[in-house]
């Protein structure tokens, strides 16, 4: 986590402070469920509530002498509840503390991420909308393939950062489960019914079986929806980098006054926001891989995953939430050139409609391959000479389709027929 890639708020989610706070949360509701179980007595619980507190040097402090975190965090919350602190942690293990408060901050970082891909939405929405009916020519391996709209571009982008919504939601429900169950999860030390009071007092569901640690299927889960999401935005980062490219100019990142492109060379516009955004994705999908290697720890538990998760977690987490609120702003300011987009589809003489000059030949009466050579030899004829793909068939004497009938199948209007009802179909519940 750098600054240059991190929102405070985001960050804010892994740092000690909030760490150690919900910590604490965990440390008091269980006590108070010992307490109602006659466990504790209340005036531990008062004690707790009325002085508990932390201060993160010191913990740092005592942690540089003990070598372990929970201890180091419960030897200084002593330092300022007193005597009463000995009934704080009463039959529980580190694992209860930290895999439940992980499951809270992955909760917290993904409600940000969830607000984050809703502000995305909104934007390529109203792009979408903008540019509906802009013409624009659909590509298949980069090569020109037939008309499209600038607009169901968008609209391909905004179903799939939908869907990332859903599975975003999905995952939240997944990670928010409270374990505290005791050494190797078999609640020998600690009542089920402390567990399901601190669920119930943080959010959170219980964990079926949590031998002694979360599984950690459920992280893998996680962070694999993260590199979904991070795949998604690399998609679209990519096709506005490819837009952006001199020779096709179709569209291009919005850039500033006084902004400069190159040391060397002063007349440069680079697609800088969006090469960004597909380094970025390549940084959280790398926590995939470490994620589901997680799964598979030695019987009840090991500690292999911890030091794992407490760099992906952060690291995956603040670097999305960056990258989703970059790419809004680039969707949102993009500069879109209609005039450039239809020159590009005009720019091959009408080749683009070479599939319904084929399906009227076959609907003339000419087979299938036959007519598929009458198109390629013309079509070819265009590709390296230039010309009008019309005039070259009008010409050939093998096509006896009239011209004006064949003048027919170079219309735009075939391409864009249902787009208001594939905008009406993926909108449907916006």
């Amino acid at each position: 986590m750098i600054p240059r890639y991190s929102r405070p708020e985001m960050t804010r989610i892994w740092e000690p402070e909030n760490k150690y706070r919900i910590w604490l949360d965990i440390e008091v509701a269980a006590l108070e469920a010992m307490a109602q179980l006659g466990i504790v007595p209340e005036t531990a619980v008062k004690a707790v509530r009325e002085r508990g507190n932390f201060n993160v040097a010191r913990i740092d402090e005592i942690e540089r002498e003990t070598r372990h975190d929970v201890i180091a965090f419960l030897t200084n919350l002593a330092e300022y509840v007193g005597p009463e602190a000995r009934f704080v942690h009463q039959g529980m293990t580190s694992s209860d503390v930290l895999d439940t408060t992980l499951s809270i901050q992955l909760s917290q970082a993904i409600d940000l991420l969830i607000a984050d891909v809703d502000l995305l939405l909104a934007a390529l929405k109203r792009r979408a909308e903008e540019h509906k009916n802009t013409l624009t020519v659909g590509r298949s391996h980069g090569i020109h393939a037939e008309p499209t709209t600038f607009g169901l571009k968008l609209a391909g982008h905004w179903a799939a950062f939908r869907r990332n919504r859903d599975r975003l939601v999905q995952a939240r429900r997944e990670i928010a489960t409270c374990a505290i169950s005791g050494p190797v999860g078999t609640f020998a030390s600690v009542d089920p019914f402390v567990e399901q009071y601190v669920a119930d007092k943080l959010g959170l569901a219980v964990e079926p079986v949590s031998t002694q640690v979360i599984p950690r299927d459920r992280h893998a889960m996680v962070f694999s929806v993260f590199g979904v999401v991070a795949s998604s935005i690399e998609n679209l980062a990519i096709e506005i980098r490819h837009l952006q490219r001199t020779e096709v100019r179709e569209a291009e990142e919005f850039f500033h006054q006084g902004q400069k492109g190159s040391s060397a060379m002063p007349h440069k516009r680079n697609p800088v926001l969006t090469e960004n955004l597909t380094g970025l994705a390549r940084l959280v999908r790398a926590a995939v891989v470490p994620a589901m290697e997680n799964v598979a720890l030695w019987h009840e538990r090991d500690i292999s995953h911890s030091s794992v998760e407490r760099m992906q977690a952060p690291d995956a987490t603040v670097t999305l939430d960056f990258a989703l609120s970059r790419l809004t702003g680039v969707v949102d300011k993009l500069l879109i050139y209609p005039d450039r987009m239809k020159a590009n589809l005009e720019s091959l003489g009408g080749l683009v409609f070479s599939q319904r000059v084929l399906l009227a030949l076959t609907q003339a009466g000419i087979s299938r391959e036959d007519a598929y050579l009458l198109v390629q030899r013309n079509a070819m004829k265009v590709w390296h000479e230039g010309g009008s793909f019309l005039d070259r068939l009008a010409a050939d004497p093998e096509v006896t389709i009239p011209r004006e009938e064949l003048a027919r199948a170079f219309s735009y209007d075939f391409y864009t027929k249902h787009v208001d009802g594939i905008f009406a179909r993926v909108f449907a519940d916006a």
